[in-house]
């Protein structure tokens, strides 16, 4: 898509946005995060880490109603690069979708039908495990967005801020859960 019209349809469609509000009863949850500390199959198996380089398990519930899709993704804001670092970003996720399992994230499950990948900040689809630097912990997060549209209007090669300046327009709810992690 052309620029030009990639940000009239922006337009469009932020001219039609709710504005962001936390639904207390909306949660997420994960196996992989529950002791508050990211666990050794969640750590990269690159860049000199030693983990399997696998999804973490998502569940989220109580989603606001009007919800027509979410978004989800593992970021780690201590990456030291000025500004973070995105490990997954799955879009499109249909309103009846209340989790992703283990691995989907590396082909080693299905995403759910019609639900997409986005580039991370590794420049491809899918997720990267945590690989931080020998030093202190990193704080990595998974965030849950229900939106009120179907599909985000983002090409398949959105960048990650591109994903989150879409989603954050069209969110109806945000559910987050943190993990620790270090080398």
């Amino acid at each position: 898509m052309p620029p030009s019209r990639l940000i009239a349809a922006l337009a469009a469609t932020l001219s039609l946005c709710p504005l962001t509000a936390q639904a207390a009863d909306f949660t997420v949850t994960s196996n992989a995060f529950a002791s508050g500390t990211v666990q050794p199959a969640q750590f990269s198996d690159i860049m000199g880490c030693t983990g399997k380089n696998l999804s973490p398990d998502i569940r989220w519930s109580n989603a606001p109603e009007g919800t027509k899709s979410f978004v989800v993704t593992v970021y780690d804001k201590d990456a030291p690069t000025g500004s973070g670092w995105w490990h997954w970003v799955v879009i499109d996720l249909p309103a009846d979708a209340n989790s992703l399992a283990a691995g989907v994230g590396n082909g080693k499950a299905k995403l759910p039908d019609g639900a997409r990948m986005t580039p991370t900040d590794m420049g491809a689809p899918g997720f990267l495990g945590a690989c931080p630097p020998e030093g202190p912990e990193h704080d990595y997060t998974i965030t849950v967005k229900a939106l009120g549209i179907d599909k985000l209007p983002v090409p398949d090669n959105a960048t990650p801020a591109m994903v989150g300046f879409v989603s954050n327009m069209n969110a109806l709810a945000t559910a987050t859960i943190s993990a620790k992690g270090k080398r």
